[in-house]
């Protein structure tokens, strides 16, 4: 008359996995989405939500902020996707990369307030990632912030090339967010 156990649950903290390699090679990952396993290689916080504008910020409130801006003028996220405060070069790529390429997004809304992270960076990464393999969606770009200045020269006269519509007020880049994804979806019905 013992105590059998049938099942068993372990919970890691995920920015302490790197500690216990033997248990996070061991983590199940068939229950992700490939956004998400790209999301996991670059160190990205990504989480989908079903709305149909993919959003790109830094830091959790400003995501937060971001989504309630959207709802607030009738438009919904398709993701919150934290790309913090030292994402650039590969890691910004695979970030703009990734909201191009699904296909529930019909346009994406970079909303980055530039701290830790400066712009100018930021719009090389956009630039390379283009370069890479052009846009398939519009981005709505709203820089302010460290380096946000130098970041819009980088991409004066090039805003049409590289699709992208540069709005620096938040409520004004949100609603012009609304806007252009009701228009790209109208194009696909």
């Amino acid at each position: 008359k013992g105590v059998l156990c049938a099942d068993s649950k372990v919970t890691i903290d995920d920015n302490a996995a790197f500690r216990q390699k033997e248990l996070a090679e061991q983590e199940d990952k068939s229950s992700e989405t490939p956004n998400e396993i790209i999301a996991d290689k670059y160190d990205l916080n990504y989480i989908p939500i079903g709305g149909d504008i993919g959003c790109l910020v830094n830091g959790a409130g400003l995501a937060m902020a971001t989504m309630d801006i959207l709802s607030l003028h009738e438009g919904k996220a398709a993701n919150f996707l934290d790309v913090g405060g030292s994402a650039a070069g590969d890691q910004m790529i695979a970030a703009v990369n990734l909201l191009c390429n699904d296909d529930t997004v019909n346009a994406v809304y970079i909303n980055i307030f530039g701290g830790i992270l400066r712009c100018d960076l930021l719009v090389k990464s956009i630039i390379d990632a283009n370069a890479e393999k052009s846009f398939s969606k519009p981005i709505i770009l709203r820089l302010n912030g460290n380096k946000a200045k130098e970041a819009k020269e980088l991409i004066a006269g090039k805003e049409e090339e590289l699709g992208i519509h540069f709005e620096a007020d938040f409520d004004k880049s949100a609603k012009l967010a609304v806007k252009i994804a009701a228009e790209e979806a109208s194009k696909r019905d």
